[in-house]
């Protein structure tokens, strides 16, 4: 388990561009999969990348609450990228998607769970 909710988030959306270049370099190689193409699976990784480069952006904090309130803070930022006019919808779902995780990480931190939910993982699945 990751050691704080940044943690958590940058090593989620880490593997979710790992999975995602993955995918675009079988795409590729020819090998048909149900889902985006592979251009839109590498501008889906290059999101992931800026989630996790907005994360590692964030000042460290001794305090776990201080740290949490410093990533909720991204949330608005993560909502309006979603919202450019020129991201294509697959891109705006990890914009939105990091936005929830936040989201459920907060709300995990607050009725004091060891870990975020990892049930909603099944559905970002690329």
């Amino acid at each position: 388990m990751a050691a704080s909710a940044r943690d958590y988030l940058v090593q989620r959306f880490r593997g979710d561009a790992q999975s995602l270049r993955e995918r675009t370099a079988a795409l590729q190689r020819g090998t048909t999969l149900p889902g985006p193409d592979a251009a839109t699976s590498s501008r889906m990784a290059d999101a992931c990348d800026e989630v996790v480069a907005l994360l590692e952006a964030l000042a460290p904090h001794a305090d776990a609450t201080d740290e949490l309130d410093a990533i909720v803070a991204l949330v608005p930022v993560l909502e309006q990228r979603g919202k450019a006019s020129a991201v294509s919808p697959p891109v705006r779902a990890v914009f939105v998607g990091a936005a929830t995780r936040i989201r459920e990480v907060q709300a995990a931190e607050e009725r004091g769970d060891d870990a975020p939910s990892r049930a909603s993982d099944e559905d970002d699945e690329a």
